[in-house]
């Protein structure tokens, strides 16, 4: 008889293609998970997954289960919320993916303060490099530069924020744009930009940078080791006081982000309830951030 554990297991394994990395969301080891979906198969009389050393892929079988099971869960979750609402404090777990500069320098101090006010409430910052797939579940919302342009999403915008130039303070700043020169820029790297809105090397009117990283974080270390220049958020220069803006006058960039989640869960009260208070504290943060 099936239970909803084995499709825990299942739907874990599906989302992540791979034993290893389901086994930490999932708290059990890869051979544990690969004993599950052997008895899974077996009690269900087909072969969900092909196995080989890239990892799990879905046979026609498993895509048909991944979606009523995708359904059903939806369902359990509609089911939670319902019978949380009595309470007024949220519960449980809640995964937000992001960008690195929004998780390193906005989301601890916002998911610290939602979670001071909900002591049973569990939330995790997954911070990435790249766009997080919500259709494979990886997170239960994500923030992103740009709104997606497939897919079934509901999104919202949270803020605006600015970026402009900085370098060391020890530094001689640049007068004009012109003067530059030959100073090493800072940025990202250029073939792992995974969103058009974080290439800024059009505006310098440069082709490369000379020092780069995937990591806002080591990108303003570097800005600060090096006589270099390169673009940082406003909301983060607070954290970095032996940096400083140039040029104010003549550059700064907008960009801003947006709060996405599946349509699925649109009428999941409880995620509603945190996005509202992630917009919130996301907007108000920006705002003191940028003032400093």
């Amino acid at each position: 008889m099936l239970n909803w554990d084995d499709m825990r297991v299942f739907l874990g394994v599906a989302r992540a293609e791979r034993l290893s990395a389901a086994a930490p969301k999932l708290k059990m080891d890869p051979a544990t998970l690969s004993r599950r979906i052997m008895r899974l198969e077996q009690t269900m009389g087909q072969t969900l997954f092909v196995k080989s050393p890239q990892g799990y892929r879905l046979t026609d079988a498993g895509q048909r289960i991944l979606e009523e099971a995708s359904e059903a869960e939806t369902a359990l979750m509609r089911a939670f919320d319902a019978s949380a609402r009595s309470g007024t404090a949220l519960s449980g777990q809640i995964r937000i993916g992001a960008p690195d500069g929004c998780a390193g320098y906005l989301l601890p101090q916002v998911c610290a303060k939602i979670q001071a006010d909900n002591p049973e409430l569990e939330i995790q910052i997954l911070s990435l490099p790249r766009v997080v797939n919500l259709s494979q579940r990886e997170a239960d919302m994500a923030i992103t530069v740009s709104p997606p342009s497939t897919g079934r999403y509901t999104v919202q915008k949270i803020t605006d924020y600015s970026l402009r130039l900085a370098m060391s303070a020890d530094a001689t700043p640049p007068k004009t744009l012109a003067d530059l020169g030959d100073l090493p820029v800072v940025g990202y790297i250029q073939d792992m930009i995974f969103d058009k809105e974080l290439d800024y090397l059009d505006t310098l009117k440069r082709q490369t940078a000379q020092l780069t990283s995937n990591s806002v974080a080591v990108q303003m270390h570097l800005i600060q080791q090096s006589r270099g220049v390169g673009f940082v958020h406003d909301f983060a220069l607070p954290a970095f006081p032996n940096l400083r803006r140039v040029l104010q006058a003549d550059v700064c960039l907008t960009r801003s982000y947006y709060l996405v989640r599946h349509a699925s869960d649109r009428t999941s009260e409880r995620l509603k309830t945190f996005a509202e208070a992630l917009l919130a504290g996301m907007r108000a943060e920006v705002s003191r951030l940028e003032a400093a």
